[in-house]
């Protein structure tokens, strides 16, 4: 049909075989023409097909809509009020290559991928944050092109170029409103003062979805830090890692920026929260309106070879660790670089190695540790990257 969108499962093909060979009569078989057959399709109303697709995983939800027309029908008016959808949980979607936006999304309640495509986007490489169902891109070039998408319905907007130059360093975060779908977009640039390398000039623009313009709350010079990709908006507060760029090496090369942009019109100033250990990397995510950062753990002898991962959550400005990853999944990585990505939403985080398509989960609720399902993917050569990034499938929302 026209508009519908493909899905891809690369586990559906061998059970659908056998659920038409299960179906499929022999030769020779009888068919007893007096039995009166009648279609479920026939007596069953509207509303309570709407309320059986409630209970399908996403990707069934689409499925179903390419029975019949009637059944599109009601999918479609099933998308204007998904409000009885059951609660869907994150999925991870991982490129597969450098130069392509392709990949595959990890979906955990079925435990399968699903390769779907990206056409709002330019490169794996484009800065991206999610937030309540809608992503939103970033070019990696120039740092002007954004648009805002919903990966599941592939609905997109481009947002207006944001004020400034082009940064050395940028960090981008967005945040939706649950109620009224509306979403803030925050960007965090970085430039090297010109002469001086331990010098940088902070600055954050914040664009409004309701009013549709770009602000730029706060300019600011940060001595012996600078900025870097990483950001997160929790509780109305931005949060940004910086890094020391010094003369005199610290105990901790990595450290935490908090600003408050929920009130535009209030004075706000930068907070630097320290780390709780030295990291070689840090990621932040927004987990229930709770801050969290999952780290690479230095050595204490050297700081920048990685020996394990941990999770934190911040609570009154502290951090409270609430796990490391054990030994015997950290190997099975096998090599394993001292920064890795890593994302998470509501109790689900996910943690994967640029150098493989290997996939670790962390459910934050039940403290879980659990591989994904092997991703049908394979290294076409042996500097081939992987990365990506976690959102919520959400049919209601669009950008």
């Amino acid at each position: 049909m026209a508009g519908e969108i493909a899905w891809i499962s690369h586990y559906d093909d061998d059970i659908m075989q056998k659920e038409t060979e299960d179906f499929d009569l022999e030769l020779g078989e009888e068919i007893d023409e007096e039995v009166s057959v009648v279609s479920v399709d026939i007596i069953l109303p509207d509303d309570l097909l709407e309320r059986i697709l409630s209970y399908l995983p996403i990707v069934s939800i689409f499925r179903a809509s390419c029975v019949c027309k009637r059944w599109h029908t009601v999918f479609e008016r099933f998308l204007s009020n998904p409000s009885h959808l059951l609660p869907q949980k994150p999925w991870y979607f991982m490129f597969t290559s450098s130069d392509e936006p392709s990949g595959h999304a990890y979906d955990p309640n079925l435990r399968k991928w699903n390769c779907i495509e990206l056409p709002f986007i330019g490169t794996s490489n484009w800065f991206i944050s999610s937030s309540y169902g809608l992503v939103c891109f970033m070019d990696n070039e120039n740092r002007t092109e954004l648009c805002m998408c919903n990966p599941i319905t592939k609905s997109f907007r481009m947002l207006q170029k944001p004020p400034g130059m082009n940064s050395d360093y940028s960090a981008l975060a967005i945040s939706v409103d649950k109620e009224s779908h509306g979403y803030t977009v925050a960007i965090v640039k970085s430039n090297q003062v010109p002469g001086n390398f331990f010098q940088w000039d902070i600055s954050i623009h914040v664009y409004n979805s309701k009013e549709e313009a770009w602000l730029t709350p706060l300019t600011e010079v940060l001595t012996g830090w600078r900025g870097g990709d990483e950001s997160v908006i929790c509780n109305g507060v931005l949060y940004f890692v910086v890094y020391y760029t010094g003369g005199v090496p610290l105990e901790n090369r990595h450290a935490l920026i908090a600003y408050c942009i929920s009130n535009r019109f209030s004075q706000a100033s930068l907070s630097s929260i320290p780390v709780p250990c030295s990291l070689t990397c840090a990621r932040l995510m927004n987990m229930k309106e709770k801050l969290v950062m999952v780290g690479g753990i230095g050595k204490p002898d050297r700081p920048g070879i990685i020996k394990g991962i941990g999770i934190w959550v911040l609570r009154d400005r502290r951090w409270e660790e609430i796990v490391r990853m054990p030994n015997k999944y950290f190997q099975g990585f096998g090599e394993f670089d001292d920064v890795f990505a890593s994302s998470g939403i509501d109790d689900l985080i996910y943690i994967q190695s640029y150098g493989s398509p290997a996939l670790l989960t962390f459910d934050m609720n039940i403290k879980q540790w659990k591989w994904s399902h092997k991703c049908p993917v394979t290294k076409r050569f042996p500097l081939q990257l992987f990365t990506g990034f976690c959102f919520e499938p959400r049919l209601e929302i669009a950008p």
